[in-house]
């Protein structure tokens, strides 16, 4: 009797309530590509499938024990859900748990509601702005505790990049059967080469400056849980360390690739901007193409195997093919080159930079730069920390020039990474709107200033009633600052919008500025 017909004869057998050594009113078996979960009562216990992918290997049972050690091992450095490991003994069709030898091992969890999964509550339309922003934190954090890789180590070499994406597209090749699908995964494959190539000495550089950590390694939304409303990564790669061995940004990518492939083109921006903001990694950016298509391909290739397994039926592999090309099409999508362009903000404290940046920047697909968040951070103070208990004045003239002095350095960056960047500060001088100005034109792309504006009473509540902001202008600011302003000059209007902030970001006058802005770049 083979392994297959052993583990499917156990899954029956587990099937009844009375197996269990805790209270079950009812069993639910959940199946995917590499194993079964099992809801019981309180728990969930989950049996990794006999099977050798060649990615993965669980065909002998000491190696499903090892596994499901690693799985608990690894996913306890995210989420309290995972328990142990349970050995199952007696027989296929008469198991018990917690009796040896074992002929089979299962993960024992703790059980949580399916609809809690981000992947539902974002279908659900229940997802909101604080559950990304959430996120975003709880990844820079989980990233920045990690340690760097050993340097002897052969992870997160461009080798092993280059390896592991070849190998998405060697199986998925082997799975298909159309002409068409095989010609488009070819194209995809050339375009991936050529990125790669372009991207192969940038990998050397952050994996040497400690970017590539044992991160989760499969950071879709479907392995990500709301407990207590906060977003909590499960079900980490457990299989392959070159799997979880990488460059953070290749996580990164994953979950911004996930939103965008389920149509929140502005929650994947609103996530990455975020989780920038925290780390502080722009320079990363230079490779994010590559992984977001990466990561497409390894969805492509889950489906792809999903829809080649024995077991389905006509109309799932078609379905799982159709989601499969939608992958295939995302990654192509990713690897193109997007139009560049540099939009900086002008306006006195209050005046809703921030807010009406961060609509921009989900409305466009763009990376935001905030002076208040980099301020602090080159003097070692995080976003919410107070610059009182900093010794020197970070708000003084040689701060405040260093400062934008970083920001052209960041920006620089970006755009000749091929994103479109908004630097939100106040650029109430002219030299300094000028030196951006000049940097627009010298890489070659459209220059724009948003100019945002309220009136004064609303400027003074606003910063009256702030809270949990980066930004630490008080009314005395404003004061002194509408005082030394530098109105834009008559050559600037022609490059610059006005918008008010005393209505919504996407109001009708706000769309009507932004759209003439756009047509006249």
């Amino acid at each position: 009797m083979n392994n297959e017909t052993i583990q499917h004869r156990l899954i029956a057998a587990l099937r009844d309530l009375c197996r269990y050594p805790h209270p079950v009113k009812s069993v639910r078996v959940i199946e995917t590509h590499i194993s079964w979960i099992l809801l019981a009562g309180r728990y969930a216990y989950k049996i990794k499938k006999a099977v050798d992918l060649g990615f993965l290997n669980y065909a002998d049972l000491e190696a499903r024990r090892y596994y499901c050690e690693e799985e608990v091992r690894l996913n306890r450095r995210t989420s309290g859900i995972y328990l142990d490991v349970v050995a199952i003994g007696g027989s296929a069709d008469d198991p018990k748990f917690g009796v040896l030898p074992a002929i089979e091992y299962a993960v024992r969890m703790h059980r949580f509601a399916s609809a809690n999964l981000m992947d539902h509550v974002l279908t659900a339309g229940e997802l909101t702005p604080r559950h990304i922003d959430a996120l975003a934190i709880t990844i820079a954090r989980f990233h920045a505790g990690l340690p760097a890789v050993d340097p002897s180590s052969v992870f997160g070499t461009p080798a092993t990049i280059h390896a592991e994406a070849q190998q998405n597209f060697e199986q998925m090749r082997l799975l298909f059967t159309q002409d068409a699908d095989r010609e488009n995964l070819a194209a995809l494959l050339r375009a991936t080469e050529d990125v790669f190539a372009a991207c192969k000495t940038i990998f050397e550089i952050r994996r040497a400056q400690g970017f590539v950590r044992e991160c989760h390694g499969d950071l879709h939304l479907g392995n990500i849980v709301l407990i207590g409303d906060e977003p909590i990564p499960f079900d980490c790669i457990e299989f392959d360390p070159a799997l979880r061995w990488i460059d953070v940004m290749d996580e990164v990518a994953f979950s911004m690739m996930d939103l965008l492939h389920r149509d929140h083109e502005e929650y994947a921006w609103r996530f990455l901007n975020a989780i920038l903001e925290s780390n502080g990694d722009y320079a990363g950016i230079s490779v994010l193409r590559f992984y977001l298509a990466y990561r497409a391909a390894v969805r492509a290739k889950v489906c792809a195997i999903r829809a080649g397994q024995a077991d389905s039926s006509q109309r799932a592999r078609e379905d799982e093919l159709g989601v499969c090309r939608s992958y295939l099409a995302l990654a192509r999508q990713c690897l193109a080159p997007r139009p560049a362009a540099l939009i900086i903000t002008h306006g006195l404290p209050g005046s809703g930079k921030t807010t009406f940046s961060q609509f921009v920047l989900e409305q466009m697909g763009a990376i935001r730069i905030r002076s208040d968040v980099e301020r602090k951070r080159l003097y070692g103070l995080g976003a919410q920390e107070s610059s009182h208990s900093h010794v020197g004045d970070i708000y003084g003239q040689e701060a405040t020039q260093r400062t934008y002095a970083r920001l052209h350095e960041l920006a620089h960056g970006l755009l000749q990474a091929g994103y479109t960047v908004i630097v939100d500060a106040a650029f109430l001088k002219l030299a300094e709107r000028e030196r951006f100005r000049k940097l627009a034109e010298a890489m070659s792309v459209p220059f724009t200033i948003a100019s945002l504006h309220a009136k004064d009473a609303t400027l003074r509540e606003r910063i009256r009633q702030r809270l949990d902001d980066a930004s630490e202008a008080d009314v005395a600011v404003l004061e002194k600052l509408e005082k030394v302003q530098q109105p834009l000059s008559s050559e600037e209007l022609a490059w610059s919008g006005n918008f008010t902030t005393e209505e919504a970001p996407h109001s009708k006058a706000n769309a009507q500025s932004w759209r003439k802005l756009c047509s006249s770049n």
